[in-house]
């Protein structure tokens, strides 16, 4: 149970901040609680979905693995909320359900490349507290990444460490869409929605 509740559609009287949420319903195909639950205080929320929108939407980094970077940095940091819906992004953006649910297995799967190997790694290390981020990460990143592309992988796993840390403070609901997503994507590694469900 949710610590507070998200606020309905219709006490949600903000037209920009409507927007931002017609945009997560037609990307996403639903609008998430977290974001309601934010929507008490409407500069928070409009912010924060200008700044995943800049994180996870601009640059050249794609789309596809931003979603793996941010799903990896959710399971080193637990929230199984974050989890659902990473799952449900990156199935989005063309990432298939086996190759999500092989993200445990990154280093030895052949669905991934050496530089996603570089990139979920550092996100699984920089996920956990304490952080494990070493200068090795980076220079491995550095094979594969030019430094505004480091930028985006180190913005979208920070983007999740404040994600984490929101939605397992606040308990928050999971949506029933990514339950189903996650489910089926990564149900068969044990996942189950924990406090979110």
């Amino acid at each position: 149970m949710p610590h507070l509740r998200p606020l309905s559609l219709e006490e949600i009287t903000d037209p920009e901040l409507q927007q931002r949420l017609d945009d997560y319903q037609r990307i996403r195909k639903f609008i998430p609680n977290s974001v309601k639950t934010m929507a008490r205080r409407p500069n928070i929320a409009k912010r924060f979905a200008d700044l995943n929108k800049v994180i996870l939407y601009e640059g050249t980094v794609s789309e596809e693995l931003k979603m793996l970077i941010s799903l990896a940095s959710s399971y080193a940091a637990g929230c199984r909320y974050c989890q659902s819906h990473m799952a449900n992004l990156a199935s989005i953006y063309k990432a298939s359900d086996e190759k999500i649910a092989a993200l445990w297995e990154f280093e030895r799967s052949s669905l991934f490349n050496q530089a996603e190997r570089a990139a979920i790694s550092l996100a699984l290390k920089a996920g956990t507290l304490p952080n494990e981020a070493s200068k090795e990460d980076f220079d491995e990143l550095a094979k594969y990444f030019d430094e505004g592309q480091i930028v985006e992988i180190v913005a979208s796993i920070a983007l999740f460490g404040y994600l984490n840390r929101w939605n397992d403070t606040m308990a928050t609901e999971l949506e029933a869409y990514p339950k189903e997503v996650a489910q089926r994507a990564i149900g068969k590694t044990d996942w189950n929605p924990g406090k979110h469900g």
